[in-house]
């Protein structure tokens, strides 16, 4: 007889043990899964909240400005930033990857309505656009969102300070890009009230067009942002972009991934890094009960063990034989385990987890839906691991059986 049928004949010796033993492995492998889907989907939902408000998946500006980044110098802006979007969305590897792509000026303003003065920070960009990206028209209070050119979206802090309403004239002032002073009157079209001071006392948004204007800086921005359909890609996307950008005579661009933009995605680089640790114990954890279940099996087979050996079984087969039914015990609970998530994560992915209730008191505009991701590739590494953890947890039993004396084996029983 085969070792491998040997192995299955065993393990159906105690079918309630082997069940029980194949079940806590399971369960591990199980939620090992789940957490990998729900982590992923609970990951790229910080990460695209992070990166749609500021920097992008992918983000494009020139090298003096990427130097200077924390004083947003509008006179280091991208003098032709709609080639620079032509240049990316010519790349062959991105194509169909890119989700969103936009062109977005950040400056620093001063706001004057009457005797009343207050400094701001302004992003401006495609009203459109920045509809799936700041997403403050879901936090509009009072009026509507940026609909035509003069428009001015402004916080609920601002309009309190300057003691405007909708419909009310703003003046703006501010440097140029060419040094000089820029001034220009809006008109305010609505107050958003994210209950976040930082936003609704500090931020005030305009259209693209009008920042250019009011800025001197005719088709340009200071940056180009880039959305893609998975944000782990962003790493092989950026020295991508940066070939391109050469390629089209674009020199002095710098194009990096949102990995590299702060200490809060290096934070988020690092939590990733944790969740495999965190991952391969849970996976151990589960896997340790068959360290047990051999070690009993070894014990109650001495006899059999014994005898094998006196019918001249060599050690290395006793050894294989124990290590086999150990890994089979392993591949049946991480299979059931693996899949069960993977349904599970199925589900989430479609119908997602609403998150609303837990941050009703925080209204900043961002996304509580969370969606679980699907991973087939970590499914079969987890099929492995579970494998591989149970083959390696089962080796000491198993090679306790391989020593033993066949005579006192016999013996002892």
């Amino acid at each position: 007889m085969k070792l491998h049928e040997m192995a299955l004949r065993n393990l159906g010796r105690n079918r309630r043990r082997t069940a029980l033993t194949a079940l806590s492995v399971g369960i591990a492998m199980l939620m090992v899964m789940f957490l990998d889907g729900f982590i992923g989907g609970f990951m790229t939902s910080i990460v695209s909240n992070y990166t749609k408000n500021d920097v992008g998946h992918l983000n494009v500006t020139t090298s003096e400005y990427r130097e200077r980044e924390r004083f947003m110098p509008v006179s280091a802006y991208i003098r032709d930033s709609k080639r620079v979007i032509k240049a990316i969305e010519s790349i062959p590897d991105l194509k169909g990857r890119i989700r969103i792509i936009e062109e977005r000026i950040r400056f620093g303003v001063i706001l004057n309505s009457g005797s009343s003065s207050k400094t701001s920070l302004c992003v401006a960009g495609d009203p459109v656009a920045e509809k799936g990206l700041l997403m403050l028209d879901r936090s509009v209070a009072q009026g509507s969102y940026l609909a035509k050119p003069g428009d001015a979206l402004i916080g609920a802090g601002i309009a309190k300070d300057l003691g405007l309403k909708v419909g009310d004239t703003l003046k703006v002032v501010t440097q140029k890009a060419d040094y000089g002073l820029g001034f220009k009157k809006f008109t305010v079209s609505g107050i958003f009230s994210t209950n976040v001071n930082s936003l609704d006392g500090n931020l005030f948004q305009i259209g693209l067009d009008d920042a250019r204007e009011l800025l001197g800086m005719a088709g340009g921005a200071t940056q180009v942002i880039v959305m893609l359909d998975d944000y782990n890609y962003s790493e092989k996307a950026a020295p991508l972009v940066a070939a391109a950008l050469g390629k089209a005579g674009l020199a002095g661009l710098s194009a990096i991934p949102w990995t590299r933009t702060g200490p809060f995605a290096s934070l988020m680089v690092m939590m990733s890094s944790m969740y495999t640790w965190i991952y391969l114990i849970i996976a151990f954890l589960g896997a340790f009960v068959i360290a047990n279940v051999m070690m009993m099996a070894v014990l109650e087979r001495r006899k059999e063990i014994g005898i094998l050996k006196a019918m001249g079984m060599p050690p290395r087969e006793i050894l294989w034989l124990f290590l086999l039914e150990g890994t089979m015990l392993g591949l049946l609970g991480s299979l059931a385990g693996v899949v069960l998530g993977m349904a599970l994560n199925l589900v989430f992915a479609r119908v997602g987890m609403d998150f609303s209730g837990a941050m009703a008191s925080f209204s900043w505009p961002i996304d509580n839906m969370i969606y679980t991701t699907v991973n087939w590739l970590d499914a079969l590494l987890l099929v492995l691991l579970g494998v591989g953890v149970a083959g390696a947890i089962a080796f000491l039993p198993s090679r306790k059986a391989a020593r033993m004396d066949p005579i006192e084996a016999i013996r002892s029983a």
